[in-house]
């Protein structure tokens, strides 16, 4: 599936989700697909999440 189409989907989801939970659940619904994404663009090697563990900078 291409980008596009994926972003087609999330927008789809992320406007049922307002519609149904009003603006709380649109809050909600946006919040947790930017955890399902970081999520997944760790675990595919898309993010690089050493540089927070580094501690760059000190000592």
């Amino acid at each position: 599936m291409s980008g596009s189409v994926t972003g087609l989907f999330a927008g789809l989801l992320l406007a049922v989700a307002a519609l149904v939970g009003g603006f709380n659940g649109f809050l909600l619904a946006l919040v947790l697909g930017l955890v399902g994404w970081l999520i997944g663009a760790a675990l595919t090697g898309e993010l690089n999440l050493e540089s927070f563990r580094s501690g760059r900078g000190r000592g």
